[in-house]
């Protein structure tokens, strides 16, 4: 809906300022305009009220005698709207205008002399009272209230016109104003709009991240979004490499019980421990697959153990090669880490050994070694008789999918998950050449 739009709300915001402000400017104005003119009017009220005293006189007997024709024509003519009285003592009507014939009487308030008072009439008409004090030749003393009435016709007609050119102003420059506003909102609100473009391709998978140029108040949701952005896709390519770890580390207790399967009787205890393998290992992948940190060492595990384990399970495996694993484990060796994990990294490194080995495989466990001016706690080495790995294909091997030749059956995904667990242990990955039996070594040292 449209009036959900942020322009929208601003611009029907402003527009109600807008249309608030210029109502009351309008009555603003038409208020100072009517006092303005409200106060030219009785300044000529008050012109004309002098005019009349200048032609008035007062007899020897006190009577004041007032001329028939008048410097202001309309006092003569009946309707013309200027209208003027006298009055004597006790508000007597002494005189009137022949242009007041008909018209009601106009009674002024109390009054002391020099004094005036300006007022609207129910008649809608303006009026001006003005006491004086009248002295004779003979000091004859009269006091007289002139008053002098104009109609408000002139005065609401100039309001009137003056309301017409206000309404047709205000609404040209209401609509100019609402059209630069529009005009204002449309360039402040296009970093928005290029934020949500940006957003648009990348839902499209046409980029990457918010690479534009943006308003300084949106850097810091650009880069948040770009941070949320770069954790969902980290998070979701840990889902899928879990996914292949997974896959890849139920390979050999597969192999294992797909060679029991033969023979069952006498292999029911070696079923039962891979059915009970393939639990953890689906345990800890789906473990793994939901953490967001990097790995703890916090468990003490018997390297030995696991080994032997291991060497077991793998003798099944390669039962026709009927392969030599000789294990040198000295008694209570130890490895900080999680089961899971040295599972996967001795159990693929073992793998690989007897995958490639002629026929012996060799497991080293050193304790306490330094390595680059760094203390170890375990150093495990395992190298085999097989025909090992050139040189220049070993940062290449430890890479996802790549395999050491394309022709052997793999995922090609073991060796990078060793890489990565060892790097999150915060330990050291090395690959050689196996001086004792001239095949592929592998060095790992764990903290």
């Amino acid at each position: 809906m449209r009036y959900k739009s942020l322009s929208f709300r601003l611009l029907a915001t402003e527009g109600l300022v807008l249309a608030a402000f210029f109502a009351l400017a309008s009555l603003a104005l038409e208020q100072s305009f009517l006092s303005s003119a409200e106060q030219s009017l009785r300044e000529r009220l008050q012109i004309q009220i002098y005019s009349l005293l200048s032609v008035a006189e007062m007899n020897n007997a006190g009577d004041l005698k007032m001329p028939e024709s008048f410097h202001e024509p309309r006092f003569a003519n009946p309707g013309s709207g200027l209208y003027g009285f006298v009055r004597g003592n006790k508000n007597k009507l002494l005189w009137r205008s022949p242009s007041a014939i008909g018209l009601d009487d106009i009674e002024p308030p109390e009054l002391l002399p020099g004094t005036s008072e300006f007022m609207f009439d129910k008649h809608h008409r303006y009026v001006l009272h003005y006491a004086v004090m009248w002295q004779s030749v003979s000091g004859t003393e009269r006091q007289y209230v002139f008053s002098v009435a104009e109609d408000g016709g002139y005065v609401n007609y100039q309001v009137r016109q003056l309301q017409e050119n206000l309404e047709f102003w205000l609404i040209i420059i209401g609509l100019m104003l609402v059209g630069i506003q529009f005009a204002l909102l449309r360039w402040s609100l296009k970093p928005l709009r290029s934020i949500v473009q940006d957003l648009e391709a990348i839902e499209n998978g046409e980029k990457s991240y918010l690479d534009g140029q943006y308003a300084t108040e949106l850097e810091g949701l650009a880069g948040n979004l770009n941070a949320f952005i770069s954790s969902e896709r980290a998070h979701l390519e840990r889902y899928r490499n879990n996914l292949a770890d997974l896959a890849h580390s139920l390979k050999t207790p597969l192999a294992i019980l797909r060679g029991c399967a033969e023979s069952f009787v006498g292999n029911q205890e070696t079923v039962q421990e891979q059915i009970s393998r393939m639990n953890e290992i689906v345990e800890y992948q789906l473990q793994k697959a939901a953490a967001k940190g990097d790995h703890k060492a916090n468990k003490a595990l018997d390297v030995s153990l696991i080994i032997h384990k291991i060497a077991a399970s793998l003798n099944k495996v390669y039962s026709v090669k009927n392969i030599n694993f000789d294990l040198n484990i000295p008694e209570q060796s130890v490895a900080y880490c999680e089961q899971g994990d040295f599972y996967e990294i001795v159990g693929n490194l073992m793998d690989n050994a007897g995958k490639w080995c002629k026929q012996t495989v060799k497991v080293t466990v050193t304790l306490n070694q330094r390595r680059a001016r760094k203390s170890y706690s375990l150093l495990l080495e395992i190298e085999d008789d097989g025909p090992g790995i050139p040189v220049e294909k070993f940062n290449e091997i430890l890479k996802r999918g790549v395999r050491a030749d394309e022709n052997i059956h793999g995922h090609g995904i073991g060796m990078s998950v060793v890489y990565e667990l060892v790097g999150l242990l915060g330990g050291q990955l090395e690959g050689g050449k196996s001086h004792a039996l001239g095949g592929m070594r592998w060095s790992v040292y764990l903290p």
